[in-house]
């Protein structure tokens, strides 16, 4: 240290401060509010950049269908099963009504609220499956069963 820097130091320096230095860096809440920005950022940004507005929505299905899965599964494992078809995707926001009752529903349910698919039409549900154990799948952008390119059905068997 040279000498003047010393002297203001020692002239300056209350007796009350402390000789440590406080860390600097960011909290983890910091980082995480930097990422949902970012995160909301894209989601609007990316599909209006990209010239390919379908394949974003088909990739933004795919992403609301593996959430609604992660849910059912959160579900099966409180209750020892999938919602029946009957029940559906509501039994993910609301306990059911209809039997078989679910013994362990969590009072909060296991999502917020049932997202729209990408073309603003709800996502559908089979319990038993007919491409696996359940089916949520949307009917893509001709709001049909079946189709092609963008009229393709998009479901959790695409994950």
């Amino acid at each position: 240290m040279c000498a003047s820097y010393r002297f203001l130091v020692a002239r300056f320096r209350s007796p009350r401060v402390s000789c440590f230095r406080t860390a600097a860096g960011f909290t983890l809440i910091e980082i995480m509010v930097v990422i949902v920005i970012l995160g909301v950022l894209a989601a609007l940004i990316v599909p209006r950049v990209l010239e390919r507005p379908d394949e974003a929505r088909a990739v933004a299905a795919k992403s609301d269908i593996a959430a609604v899965m992660q849910a059912l599964k959160l579900y099966r494992l409180d209750n020892q099963r999938y919602p029946t078809t009957d029940q559906g995707l509501r039994a993910l926001v609301a306990k059911p009504e209809q039997p078989p009752a679910p013994p362990n529903w969590k009072p909060n349910g296991y999502l917020e609220r049932l997202p729209n698919d990408p073309w603003g039409r709800p996502y559908q549900y089979l319990n038993p499956g007919l491409k696996g154990e359940i089916d949520v799948y949307s009917w893509g952008a001709d709001g049909q069963p079946g189709g092609s390119a963008i009229d393709a059905d998009v479901g959790s068997w695409d994950l």
